[in-house]
């Protein structure tokens, strides 16, 4: 097994090699999410990763290669750079808790619609409607409906990364997601794994993730390819 810092360099390769391998396709040695569930992929040689993109480009339009610090190669013929996205990785030093004032449910797949609709309300352009088999998502409802979201998404038998932190703006301000991001925090630890997130360089989320217990580590960049 590698050791967990050796895992965070590149998570969405050692997510794909474990917890979700069932969700892996791969070519030329670069591996890519099922495109139903995820559009992220991963390499550890970036000489292969043009001839994997033209092939997975395929059954995509297009997809995510996530990396701390390598760089892509496409050869432009079939897939193009549509932006990259400079981003970071925080990882759990010590939480801090909070007291949970909001009933916070564990959501099943009845709720994949409602959850779908509210991320694509606040963070739109990426999750799949199966990004939600990826792991577990916790929800507070309002008034009858689903308000305000935090998920797990890449994982492995080391770290689960916590994801899709959204509220309904109507929502916000009231403290749902601070509640909703300690208790999807807790539930890791009860697995005994790592609790991480990414997030855009910048974010303004940030300094609550910091007042939270989570400590910026690196760089983890968002390289945007669509098909040609």
């Amino acid at each position: 097994m590698k050791d967990l810092e050796h895992q965070l360099k590149n998570p969405v390769w050692h997510s794909l090699k474990e917890t979700h391998k069932k969700f892996m396709i791969e070519f030329n040695r670069v591996s890519f999410y099922n495109p139903d569930v995820c559009t992220f992929a991963a390499f550890c040689d970036e000489t292969k990763t043009a001839k994997a993109a033209n092939e997975y480009v395929k059954s995509s339009d297009d997809f995510f290669f996530v990396s701390e610090n390598q760089t892509p190669i496409v050869d432009g013929v079939n897939v193009v750079l549509e932006k990259k996205t400079d981003g970071c990785q925080m990882v759990l030093n010590k939480l801090v808790d909070i007291k949970i004032t909001e009933d916070i449910v564990l959501l099943d797949e009845t709720f994949i619609d409602e959850i779908y609709n509210l991320v694509w309300l606040v963070m739109p352009g990426y999750y799949k409607k199966r990004t939600f088999e990826m792991g577990n998502y916790y929800g507070i409802f309002k008034d009858g409906r689903l308000v305000s979201i935090a998920g797990q998404r890449m994982q492995t038998n080391l770290f689960i990364e916590v994801s899709a932190v959204v509220t309904h703006p109507d929502y916000t301000g009231k403290g749902l997601a601070r509640q909703l991001i300690v208790h999807n925090t807790k539930e890791i630890l009860k697995e005994n794994k790592t609790p991480i997130l990414h997030t855009n360089k910048g974010n303004l989320a940030i300094p609550l993730y910091e007042k939270l217990g989570y400590k910026l580590t690196r760089d983890m960049n968002w390289w945007l390819y669509r098909k040609v």
